[in-house]
């Protein structure tokens, strides 16, 4: 099989979709990969690191669409790279599809391609094996994010979440009790934060309870505690996702308006649509805007600020079913793997998911 590795083309994505030791295996049982120059650069792989692989180089994004029978992304083809598409492509990343242009996924179902969203590869629907590393990197990150964009230069309240001998620590509200919201709530505690974690769910609630064995304050997400806890937050994080939908909207502009002014909202929700009434994508070059004297950070891709540990992250997760594409054949794969099976989005055109199909 020929298998492509773009350079992304979001601004700010430095991550890349398939490190050289992956391209190295794949070489060696005899795969073709033809990788684009400096695709890997910024999360420190060298060109000449896929070379030593076996990768070939070529220079153009649309010649390695041309070539390639399987494109493994990051993010999810956009602009140009939708063009450089041809049919009976199978195309891997994550996608995101829920929050894209409408206009972006009529043109990608011209072109006939079958996607396969990481996001979504699941045996069970709950448990996310690719996702889950992503989640953790952006937990992990969401204190020195919240921390610097809490200083007075920055348009935060002039605090230190950790607070210091005779000045409490600050607040932070994390609306999301699975893998980003335990992670966060994790690093939080580890600053010296004070964590208060909601969730719809009474058995996540006891899972965090028992993990941090009682340092975080838990409670039940009912529009009543959400609107209690962000009055008096420095931080919210908005860790919420419904697979395969939109996550709802949490906090409307009303919320807003009670909280504090130099308050923070980190929305990791964005990438599927948020769950900020306020909320509107961001880029990691320019990731904050203020909106009713909060500042909000909405980057849809977190962990590509530290693009060589998520490269290698997710990649260690998804190589399972890179590997089962590539030697079982995608359509017997697809077929055998109940997790391939759910992730197939788009197949030949048509859209197998229902909730992305009621959006059309």
């Amino acid at each position: 099989m020929n298998i492509g590795i773009p350079k992304e083309r979001l601004v700010g994505e430095h991550r890349v979709g398939l490190t050289p030791a992956g391209v190295g295996l794949l070489a060696k049982a005899g795969h073709t990969c033809f990788v684009e120059s400096e695709a890997g650069s910024a999360a420190g792989f060298d060109d000449y690191d896929y070379e030593r692989q076996g990768a070939t180089i070529v220079h153009e994004g649309a010649e390695v669409y041309q070539r390639a029978d399987m494109v493994l992304k990051v993010q999810r083809p956009m602009g140009e790279e939708i063009d450089w598409m041809r049919e009976g492509q199978i195309i891997l990343g994550f996608l995101g599809l829920m929050a894209a242009p409408r206009e972006e996924l009529e043109r990608v179902l011209q072109h006939r391609v079958t996607m396969i969203a990481y996001e979504m590869v699941s045996y069970d629907g709950r448990h996310f094996p690719i996702l889950t590393p992503m989640s953790e990197v952006a937990g992990r990150l969401a204190p020195a994010i919240a921390g610097t964009l809490l200083m007075q230069q920055n348009g935060g309240r002039g605090i230190l979440l950790s607070g210091v001998p005779g000045v409490s620590a600050g607040d932070v509200v994390i609306l999301g009790a699975g893998a980003l919201g335990t992670s966060a709530a994790r690093a939080f505690i580890g600053l010296g934060a004070k964590v208060f974690v909601l969730s719809p769910r009474l058995e996540q609630l006891r899972q965090i309870d028992a993990l941090f064995q009682g340092r975080v304050t838990t409670m039940v997400s009912h529009d009543f505690n959400i609107d209690r806890t962000v009055r008096f937050a420095d931080v919210v994080i908005g860790a919420v996702r419904v697979p395969g939908k939109r996550p709802p909207v949490l906090i409307t502009r009303q919320m807003l308006r009670s909280m504090r002014k130099g308050s923070v909202i980190l929305d990791f929700s964005i990438d599927h649509g948020g769950c900020v009434e306020t909320s509107r994508p961001t880029t990691l070059e320019t990731p904050t805007f203020v909106e009713e004297d909060v500042v909000h950070y909405c980057v849809p891709n977190v962990p590509g600020a530290v693009p060589r540990t998520s490269t290698h992250a997710f990649n260690n997760a998804a190589w399972p079913y890179i590997r089962a594409l590539v030697e079982r054949g995608p359509v017997t794969a697809i077929a055998q793997d109940e997790a391939l099976k759910r992730a197939t989005v788009i197949r030949h055109g048509d859209i197998l998911d229902a909730e992305l199909a009621a959006m059309m």
